[in-house]
């Protein structure tokens, strides 16, 4: 069929073995531009927060429950979207073109006249020996790796496997989606002359911090599995290099490796933290708390802007109060010289950071990153009488304002609105009633109580009970949290993501 003139483009994207830093940078271009992605279901969730907010996005589950009956609905949603112009992302586990179906949907694409391009991935074997320290191929073991399905019954008549030669094959043998028949697997291979005491392995859910590794001689894998519990997706590994894993274990060594950490910062906030706790070896999920907003009115705001030659010092309380006053400034035709001889003060470091972005070097950053250091920091400074404009959130605490009006004209204005903003759809809720998350961090008082409101009572029970620990950006927060009736684990000595990170790692090498 021929290509339409107006035909949109389809991009078969491989989204790696499971850690979202795994895709490619040309998968990720091709997700940034999507109007439509079509996901397979072990795909990250973050890596969907990649494509536009306008994007829509559609699990494969929800075309066709069953996966025997879900390429035909998937190939039809592609071709459709296609045709009406859009951009589509099909984003696949692992590599499209291995054991991906990757090949089919392409054929359909080609047969539909349709325009696509195929962006490979790394293949959930090389992650999962890579993140098990397990090298597929080593001079001294193996110089020949093969990857087998183990979709299919080893046993049947008809199989296009030949468990014979692979029994006889020097290399190493990978075997996917092979689990489930890995007693059957097992038996096939013995049985044709793989030799029983071969070391073998099982990789569950490679290259994530919910990865789990089980070592055993070939012939005691299939109990070792069972008594683990290990259960899709896992990575069948059977070779000598199987024993090299003892030496260069790296990755489940990582301090937070296993902990499930949920971050509640706005969605734009989150990803440097959660890129943090990741490269720790934790699993990291997201449920913003709060949400930023514009104001619905900028008058003050704009009132403000109008008169900076009045003011002697320019205060912020946030990075975000620092983006939202500079894109005002600029939006209403004015650039960095309407600060004149204005005196800039930061909270903290990423709010000097968010300044330095604008070329703003601070004049006042205290030592300690809440609004009592900074209020006293201000007081010993400004001159009595001067005119002080505080930039920040449209709630929050009134203390810098109240102790800086002691002895200056202060002038308050909400440059950034934040609303509650806890999905009480999101699974995650659901992961934290039955004490499936280790540690919630909390980085402002109205984020902490933005997610205590949104705790049923079994939630609550998890936190008291200690199945679920809270850990606390500052005295501050963890102040409020008491307030709200549950307790606090852990409080950051330094009130930044850093500081969170550390208490992190302290709290979980601690424990039992």
């Amino acid at each position: 069929m021929a290509t339409s003139a107006n035909c949109g483009i389809v991009y078969l994207v491989g989204a790696g073995p499971g850690h979202p830093g795994l895709m490619t940078l040309r998968g990720l271009e091709c997700l940034q531009q999507a109007e439509l992605v079509i996901h397979d279901k072990l795909v990250s969730p973050r890596l969907l927060d990649y494509a536009p907010a306008s994007a829509t996005r559609i699990c494969v589950t929800d075309l066709a429950e069953c996966h025997v009956e879900r390429h035909r609905p998937v190939q039809k949603a592609m071709i459709n979207a296609a045709r009406q112009g859009k951009t589509v992302v099909r984003l696949k586990g692992g590599d499209p073109l291995l054991f991906g179906r990757g090949g089919e949907e392409a054929q359909a694409l080609a047969e539909a006249g349709v325009p696509f391009e195929i962006v490979p991935g790394v293949t959930a074997a090389l992650g999962a020996g890579a993140c098990a320290a397990i090298p597929l191929t080593h001079r001294a073991h193996a110089s020949a790796v093969a990857f087998i399905t183990g979709h299919e019954k080893p046993d049947k008549p008809e199989s296009a496997i030949d468990w014979e030669a692979l029994a006889r094959f020097q290399g190493t043998l990978v075997i996917y989606m092979g689990i489930s028949r890995l007693g059957q697997i097992v038996e096939a291979l013995i049985r044709h002359g793989k030799p029983a005491d071969t070391p073998a392995a099982v990789v569950h859910c490679a290259t994530t911090g919910e990865q789990s590794t089980v070592e055993a001689p070939l012939r005691e894998l299939p109990d070792a599995v069972l008594k683990a519990g290990l259960a899709a997706p896992a990575m069948i590994i059977i070779g000598s290099v199987v024993e090299l894993r003892r030496e260069l274990s790296w990755f489940e060594r990582r301090p937070l490796f296993g902990k499930r950490v949920l971050v509640t910062r706005p969605r734009h906030q989150a990803r440097d933290l959660v890129h943090r706790l990741e490269g720790l070896g934790a699993s990291a999920y997201v449920l913003p708390a709060v949400e930023i907003h514009e104001p619905s009115d900028w008058s003050a705001v704009d009132a403000a802007i109008g008169r900076l030659a009045s003011f002697h010092w320019l205060v912020f309380t946030s990075a975000n109060g620092v983006h939202a006053f500079i894109g005002r400034l600029k939006k209403l035709g004015n650039d960095l010289r309407a600060l004149g001889t204005l005196r800039l003060a930061a909270i903290g470091p990423k709010t000097a950071e968010a300044l330095r972005h604008y070329h703003l070097k601070p004049d006042l950053v205290p030592e300690r990153y809440q609004s009592e250091d900074l209020a006293g920091l201000l007081a010993a400074t400004i001159v009595p009488g001067q005119h002080v404009l505080l930039a920040r959130a449209d709630r929050g605490r009134e203390l810098l304002r109240d102790e800086l009006s002691r002895l200056a004209h202060v002038e308050q204005i909400a440059v950034y609105c934040q609303a509650d903003a806890i999905d009480v759809t999101s699974p995650v809720l659901a992961n934290l009633r039955r004490g499936e998350i280790d540690f919630v961090t909390l980085t402002s008082s109205n984020i902490a109580r933005a997610f205590v409101a949104a705790l049923d009572d079994v939630a609550r029970l998890r936190l008291h009970a200690g199945d679920t620990r809270l850990v606390t950006i500052s005295s501050v927060t963890s102040e409020e949290v008491r307030k709200l009736g549950v307790p606090v684990a852990a409080e950051a000595s330094e009130a930044t993501a850093e500081g969170i990170v550390d208490a992190l790692v302290h709290l979980a090498s601690a424990r039992p």
